[in-house]
């Protein structure tokens, strides 16, 4: 319900220009006017289950799940089927694919090990390169960072090549084939001035913590994330119970399998209820461990870059995290920051307003017709009102979002952003 706008009669004005007991009496009117007016109220859970019915219904996926938090209240839904023609409806424990919402997982991992000192931002990823592989530098010798990497301003593109044949979802490229891709790249821009988005480079980044800390990339994951948070689907080995329980859209998208070669850009499978979570944990709110405190804050912004290109699906960025991307005036109330997901026939979002200790989850299946709806955009005008802000101003229209439901979950695609 919105606030009725509130007309001050001309005498009242006039009362309020004779001196202070005018400006008393006109107060007194107001704080009682205000008193009896109805607040706006944050949308109660049940009717945000009435607009994610809505969403479902008009869009033609064959499976929604929605995982919303606002401070401790959890909301956890499932929507059509767990695949076509099952006739059971998907739940909280249903497994799915996150694809690029895996980078955000890779940045806390990274700004731990910033924490705790073991790495730097400024590091270059040479220092984590194996032995006697060189890292391409920029034009004027400049070279990579892990903020770079992290910050999709590497200058590196954003796959090593086509996908091969019959290889599962996100099993390309591993260690062995990147490092020895990447000697032979030549970086068009300087790193750091430039955004373009990069599935490789996140792989790279989740390389580096690995040597960093001398164990395998999943391993970390488990022990610094994964375990502290008690997210214990979430991972990169699904084990056969877990596979049974993931959704299938309308295509035959290959194994259920082991992902590690890719797992610092797309590879994590999880479920809605450790989505949750986890989203209380980056909301910080009461009973989780606490998040690096750089985990949220925006490094870039457009003006600081020359070009930004990949990282607008949701809407038009007014920065650049690291794994996150912010929307909105970073000065209202408004803004949020997010991260989009699509491959394997999965599309993904998740999406936090932190002056509220709000945030929302979607993971959806593709079906049998093209989408009928703006995923991310109905996504996020549900979150602002869940949070009770103020939606987003609508994005600037780009042919690049105009797409088929399957278009980002072609037979062997990468993370989409």
């Amino acid at each position: 319900m919105t606030r009725p706008t509130l007309k001050i009669d001309t005498k009242w004005k006039l009362a309020a220009l004779r001196g202070l007991p005018g400006a008393i009496f006109l107060l007194g009117c107001l704080l009682f006017c205000e008193s009896i007016l109805p607040a706006q109220q944050p949308l109660p859970f049940a009717e945000a289950d009435q607009r994610a019915t809505a969403l479902f219904q008009q869009s033609g996926f064959t499976g929604m799940v929605v995982a919303i938090v606002r401070d401790s209240q959890v909301f956890l839904k499932g929507y059509g089927e767990t695949s076509p023609g099952s006739g059971i409806r998907p739940d909280g424990n249903s497994l799915i694919r996150l694809c690029s919402i895996s980078k955000v997982f890779t940045t806390d991992l990274l700004l731990k090990q910033v924490a705790l000192g073991t790495v730097s931002l400024s590091d270059p990823l040479q220092r984590f390169a194996p032995r006697g592989k060189l890292v391409p530098n920029g034009p004027a010798g400049q070279r990579i960072t892990l903020e770079d990497l992290a910050t999709h301003t590497s200058g590196l593109p954003r796959e090593v090549s086509s996908y091969p044949k019959n290889a599962p979802h996100f099993t390309f490229p591993d260690q062995v084939f990147r490092w020895t891709w990447l000697p032979r790249q030549q970086l068009k821009v300087a790193p750091g001035t430039a955004a373009a988005y990069s599935n490789v480079g996140f792989d790279l980044l989740g390389d580096a913590l690995a040597f960093a800390t001398h164990k395998t990339f999943a391993q970390l994951l488990y022990e610094q994330t994964l375990r502290p948070l008690a997210l214990y689907n979430t991972t990169l080995v699904p084990s056969q119970q877990q596979c049974a329980r993931l959704l299938l859209g309308s295509r035959d998208e290959g194994p259920c399998t082991d992902t590690q070669p890719s797992g610092a850009s797309g590879g994590l499978y999880s479920t809605p209820a450790d989505m949750a979570r986890f989203l209380q944990y980056m909301l910080r709110v009461s009973g989780y461990p606490a998040p690096p405190g750089l985990d949220l804050a925006v490094a870039l912004t457009p003006a600081q870059l020359k070009t930004m290109d990949g990282l607008s699906h949701a809407g038009d960025p007014t920065g650049i995290g690291r794994g996150w991307i912010q929307l909105g005036d970073p000065a209202s109330s408004s803004a949020i920051l997010e991260k989009t997901g699509g491959g394997a026939g999965f599309s993904t979002y998740i999406a936090l307003t932190p002056t509220r200790h709000t945030g929302i989850f979607v993971a959806v299946t593709e079906g049998n017709h093209d989408w009928r709806v703006d995923l991310f955009t109905a996504t996020n005008d549900l979150l602002a009102a869940v949070a009770n802000v103020p939606p987003l101003p609508p994005k600037v229209p780009r042919p690049h979002r105009i797409r088929k439901h399957g278009t980002a979950s072609k037979r062997r695609s990468r993370a989409a952003s």
